[in-house]
């Protein structure tokens, strides 16, 4: 044995040599393996053990066992217990799109969440986009600090630059944006509100890249008030959808799912299964749980819709529609709405206005205000104006907007008006963007001054009227970063 050579043992035993380990130890690898029998007919069994043990042995004899170092807390935290995980009730915040959840730490690192089961919304519900979320905290493309013209930059030096040509642009009276998806926070709308007095040129223009526009402007011509209704589907014996896939993608669908499960389990104390309708053109996952999916084209939406509006009509004597085009199923589907009339629920996922409110007409003959449909009680995933949205891009392209901020998004991406979006940014003075990593358009502005990942901040999100949740931190900041609220007082010189 060469000097100085390490020694590795496996315990207390080997290190003695202790008399019962030695006898145990002489068993565990035969010294022969033999590879014939005595007629020399070989044995692959016996063969395959011998090429294993040997591969085995000359890996290990390769290599050393590496050494690991555990270090001891010096003051362990008082929360904290090794090896033991603590659990945070937050809220999953992308966009439009919030759930309430459970978030597991080990040694202050969160590693896993859940769906919450005390919410009263989401009921214990997440799916796999929220469940994945913990990943984009530990995500090396996220931006380690602030940047100006990519390069990086300390905050002293980019809130000094940028507060002063936001004062310099609002003293010609210069047009100042806010760009952003839905924001659920009231907390967050105040220090928006805040920025806004500060320069009473700056605007808050909301999109969503999968948008509700329709169904808030039918419900504006319908009732006054552009809002997008709760749907309770766990009260509707009959449901309808033209293109919403509400099991994936429509609005809010883990409280969906939710609902609708409750439908279509038969027990003893629910006997009766709800009916399902699905037309739609490409099969979702709401249309591969439907009783009866019909598929029809994008253009016949209208047409269908008007269609069933006749029928319904025409049972509640009303006045009819012009046009419609009735398809396979639909005239099953009229009938059963109307047999269950205040207890049935219809809707569609066109953004066409219009279609929505015929959609609000067929509900209201039916009677699903207040038992399937909650007017009075509006939910806030959605709140994107498509035609603001439409409106700021002509003033970029007519070089009428001085300063753009993007608020957490990237509309270069998943706007519809992303290529004259990009077109016309370069007309736009000052340029920031808060996203945390270096997406479509935050690699094209001045300043990006990155926000905290929703696991390491404070803040409070509204689902729906009177309906709110809380997001705690679950981590430290990893990076210097910022949480976006924070930068717009500062911007608008406020002290936080």
């Amino acid at each position: 044995m060469k000097e100085n050579q390490k020694t590795y043992w496996k315990g207390i035993e080997q290190l003695t040599n202790d008399t019962e380990f030695v006898k145990k130890n002489e068993g565990e690898f035969p010294e022969y393996l033999p590879v014939s029998d005595e007629n020399g007919n070989s044995n692959r069994r016996d063969f395959l053990k011998l090429m294993g043990f040997g591969i085995a042995a000359v890996s290990l004899a390769s290599c050393e066992t590496p050494i690991r170092k555990a270090i001891p807390y010096l003051n362990k935290p008082v929360d904290i217990d090794p090896s033991i995980p603590n659990y945070y009730a937050s809220t999953y915040v992308n966009g439009g799109d919030a759930v309430s959840i459970v978030v597991k730490t080990r040694e202050g690192r969160p590693i896993k969440i859940e769906g919450n089961k005390y919410s009263t919304i989401a009921k214990g519900g997440t799916n796999a986009q929220v469940e994945a979320s913990v990943l984009s905290l530990y995500d090396k493309e996220r931006l380690v600090g602030p940047t100006k013209d990519g390069a990086d930059v300390d905050w002293e030096t980019l809130d000094k630059e940028v507060s002063a040509q936001l004062n310099g642009i609002a003293s010609k009276g210069g047009q100042i944006r806010i760009v952003s998806q839905s924001v659920l926070s009231p907390t967050t709308k105040r220090a928006v509100g805040e920025f806004a007095s500060k320069f009473p040129t700056a605007q808050h223009i909301t999109y969503d890249a999968a948008s509700a526009y329709g169904i808030s402007e039918g419900n504006r011509r319908s009732f006054g008030e552009a809002m997008v209704p709760s749907y309770d589907f766990s009260k509707a014996h009959v449901i309808v959808s033209v293109g919403a896939d509400f099991l994936g993608t429509w609005i809010s669908p883990i409280e969906f799912t939710k609902q609708y499960s409750q439908t279509r389990k038969i027990n003893d104390h629910h006997k009766e299964m709800s009916r399902h309708f699905q037309f739609e053109s490409n099969l979702s996952l709401t249309g591969a749980n439907s009783d009866y999916r019909t598929p029809i084209k994008p253009s016949q939406v209208g047409p269908l819709v008007a269609a069933m509006y006749n029928g319904i009509a025409a049972k509640a004597g009303q006045a009819k529609v012009s046009g419609g085009a009735s398809v396979e199923h639909a005239a099953k589907a009229i009938d059963e709405l109307w047999a269950n009339k205040g207890k049935s629920l219809v809707i569609c996922g066109s953004n066409d206005p219009m279609v929505q409110v015929l959609i609000n007409g067929i509900n209201a003959m039916l009677g699903n205000y207040g038992t399937t449909i909650n007017a009075n009680a509006p939910v806030h995933y959605r709140q994107g104006d498509d035609n603001a949205m439409s409106n700021m891009v002509k003033e970029m392209n007519g070089g009428s907007i001085s300063a753009v901020i993007f608020f957490n998004c990237n509309p270069l991406y998943d706007s519809a008006d992303a290529s004259a979006i990009a077109a016309s940014l370069s007309k736009v003075g000052l340029t920031i963007s808060t996203s945390d990593r270096m997406d479509e358009t935050a690699s094209v502005v001045k300043y990006v001054a990155p926000d905290h990942h929703f696991l390491e901040q404070w803040n409070d999100v509204e689902l729906r009227e009177g309906h709110y949740s809380l997001v705690q931190p679950t981590i430290s900041p990893i990076f210097k970063t910022r949480q976006a609220p924070e930068s717009f007082l500062k911007w608008a010189g406020q002290d936080v």
